[in-house]
């Protein structure tokens, strides 16, 4: 991608919408579509690094009810011309062609590399990558295995969707709380990963989500390890201008700051 002048790519991740925190999820909806909007007046791309909601299924003629709002925008943006690409999370890893048919939004299921200018980006959601974490990794492969999704679209979308839910916010099997835990440079299983990626090629930045944190990471050799944070309580985002990347931070509704 050429980036064209005074125009900048924007990259965010984790709403995790219908997820219930400090605050709701159609108050965090609207407050994403708002910032949406604003971007949107400079954007050349727009990236969006997965868990847009907590629980995600497609059935061949249902989705989850609600979010009207943010995909409305979404499908705005596309229509405007603005390329608008989605990494698949561990959260909605079961999307499968909506997005793509009804939006124009561009879906990945894996990281992938980009060129912006002379800058090589990999970006992706971040679950799954590096060592460790081997009960989540089998449960992954179960979770995108197509017979066993084919098994859950056997069931009912009133008690497919609630059963869904119910497994993401309350029992956590899907991501857990030790994942938005800070675990120190040298302990940090992306840096790791990101690490073993430089020994086969050079990157200037590995953007990822799925750590609900915001962290910027240098790991020597001209290259940055970025964590976006969230849409929970951090209200932050990435922005390449073509030159720079910075990690920035919406207005909070929380703090008011």
């Amino acid at each position: 991608m050429k980036l064209p002048k005074n125009k900048k790519v924007y990259f965010a991740s984790d709403n995790h919408l219908g997820l219930n925190a400090e605050l709701s999820s159609k108050e965090r909806e609207k407050f994403f579509v708002e910032w949406l909007d604003k971007v949107s007046k400079d954007a050349a791309a727009i990236y969006l690094l997965g868990d847009l909601f907590d629980f995600w299924f497609e059935y061949k003629k249902v989705v989850p009810k609600g979010f009207v709002r943010v995909l409305g925008k979404l499908a705005e943006l596309t229509d405007r011309g603005i390329p608008v690409t989605f990494f698949v999370g561990n959260h909605d890893l079961w999307m499968k062609d909506y997005f793509k048919k009804e939006l124009g939004v561009t879906i990945h299921h894996n990281p992938i590399d980009i060129k912006i200018n002379d800058t090589i980006f990999m970006i992706g959601h971040g679950d799954g990558l590096g060592p460790g974490d081997l009960g989540y990794k089998r449960m992954k492969k179960i979770f995108r295995n197509r017979f066993f999704q084919w098994l859950f679209s056997l069931v009912h979308p009133d008690v497919g969707i609630r059963l869904g839910n119910y497994f993401s916010q309350k029992n956590k099997l899907i991501s857990g709380e030790e994942d938005i835990k800070f675990k120190g440079k040298e302990n940090e299983w992306l840096v790791a990963y990101c690490k073993k990626k430089l020994e086969e090629k050079h990157y200037n930045y590995f953007i990822f989500g799925h750590r609900h944190l915001p962290l910027q990471i240098d790991l020597g050799m001209n290259s940055n390890y970025i964590n976006l944070g969230d849409w929970i309580t951090h209200f932050t985002f990435g922005v390449f201008d073509g030159k720079s990347f910075l990690l920035e931070k919406w207005k909070n509704p929380i703090s008011n700051d």
